[in-house]
């Protein structure tokens, strides 16, 4: 398989691909480079030690305000915890291309809660089905305490139903909007009533809140509880587009070619098998298309994971990290709304791309920066800055002997094609002819600092 296809092929299913890895993928062919992927990616769980909150009982919680006050103190700190834990995973990780399906997943299935248990039993959900039966996927999601707290599925009940959930099912989740009518939504909410959980985040059908009665949803007329709604949802070939129109944009391009839609959702539609639809999607020619390579902007995630992946950083204070995904316009486990991220162009902005050309030098090169100092970068950059964390310091230990060990047989060039998918313009290629080339370390730097560099 050709280095240009592998290092695409890495970089949407993953987060990039070393010299070593790269030179020894280039040895096989196609099938056995797209099949090796996920064959790594078995789902391997995130959890952190939650043991500290055993001192709660659910009986005090409901009894005391100031122990439930404490109860949300400690979950919102193990969140931050549980956040640096995620991205140390998807920097790390062997299971890459289950990592970012679970990443894709988390921005379509959008959902945000304050109770670490429920947050990181949702997020598991993700990572378990990411690659999995698609119908399975959505049941489940429909029975998470995350979500039926966030949709307020939880206040859903037979003599006053809730719609919340019901809509976005359909709106965001499935089909799309336009692509069902207020009738719908009314008697599918019907079906859904009374899913609620335990303390422990363990789903619940409260029965005496479920309504038994008949249902008519999409032409169809039954007794039917949740699951059932959901499979008449598959039956229609607008899910498969739906969903495959979102794998395109985020997998292949921005710019979406219904033709290609159509043949994914084609396939997808067969059995909603996830596993399947992807190995489709790699293992397909045009996916490979020059016009397709180096064409989308990387999210603050993948262009923070991807920099830490080729010269690993350990941020001393893990709300730095925090930091600076809020700063860049990301911050994962804290959706802006329901419909979450928008991606693509909407990454960059006057204020986000100068940290972005900024970052991999204060990061890197300085290891503590103090943003105290003035200019044009660091005006914005306090701009952006709450009077809280406005003059505090950044401070990381970089491992450059990692990165000397996967690239010291590296040239320049080489280098530079490795960490550099998209075409360079006539006045980057000039700049880059003026570099010294004395030291690999600032050279890496450099090219991490291109617009080019936001690319992949």
């Amino acid at each position: 398989m050709k280095p240009q296809d592998i290092q695409h092929l890495y970089w949407r299913a993953g987060f990039g691909v070393t010299p070593n890895e790269l030179n020894t993928l280039s040895r096989l062919d196609k099938h056995q480079v797209v099949n090796g992927l996920f064959h790594y990616s078995k789902p391997s769980l995130l959890e952190i030690d939650l043991s500290d909150f055993n001192l709660f009982s659910e009986k005090g919680l409901l009894k005391d305000k100031s122990r439930r006050q404490a109860f949300i103190k400690k979950s919102r700190n193990k969140l931050k915890i549980y956040n640096t834990l995620w991205v140390n995973r998807l920097v790390t990780t062997n299971e890459l291309l289950r990592e970012k399906m679970t990443l894709f997943w988390a921005n379509h299935f959008v959902c945000q809660d304050a109770n670490i248990f429920h947050v990181q039993q949702y997020n598991n959900t993700l990572r378990r089905h990411a690659l999995g039966d698609f119908g399975d996927f959505v049941k489940a999601i429909s029975k998470e305490a995350a979500m039926l707290k966030y949709l307020n599925n939880k206040q859903n009940r037979k003599q006053k139903p809730n719609e919340n959930f019901a809509r976005e099912l359909m709106e965001l989740f499935t089909l799309g909007e336009g692509q069902y009518t207020e009738e719908d939504i009314k008697e599918s909410a019907k079906a859904f009533t009374g899913y609620n959980h335990n303390f422990e985040g363990e789903f619940v059908l409260r029965k005496f809140q479920h309504d038994y009665d008949f249902k008519t949803f999409f032409g169809h007329t039954g007794r039917y509880d949740g699951d059932d709604i959901i499979d008449i949802i598959l039956e229609q070939k607008q899910c498969a587009r739906f969903i495959c129109r979102k794998i395109y944009s985020y997998f292949v391009n921005d710019i979406i070619d219904e033709g290609r839609v159509e043949e994914l959702a084609a396939v997808f539609y067969k059995d909603y098998n996830i596993e399947k639809l992807m190995k489709y999607l790699f293992m397909s020619d045009w996916f490979y298309d020059d016009n397709n390579i180096g064409t989308k902007i990387k999210s603050p995630i993948e262009f923070l994971v991807g920099l830490s992946r080729t010269v690993p950083v350990e941020f001393e204070k893990p709300e730095d990290m925090l930091k600076i995904q809020k700063l860049l316009g990301q911050t994962l486990l804290n959706p802006p709304n329901v419909a979450g991220w928008k991606g693509g162009k909407n990454w960059i902005d006057s204020n986000t791309i100068m940290l972005r050309l900024k970052l991999p030098s204060i990061i890197l090169a300085n290891a503590k920066i103090s943003i105290k100092a003035k200019g044009e970068f660091e005006d914005s950059f306090e701009k952006y800055h709450t009077q809280k964390i406005r003059n505090k310091l950044v401070s990381v230990k970089v491992d450059w002997e990692t990165f000397e060990k996967h690239y010291s047989n590296t040239s320049f060039e080489a280098l530079q094609q490795q960490l550099i998918l998209s075409e360079l313009s006539n006045g980057t290629q000039t700049y880059l002819k003026t570099l010294s080339k004395n030291s690999k370390r600032n050279f890496c730097v450099q090219l991490m600092s291109l617009p080019e560099y936001q690319m992949c």
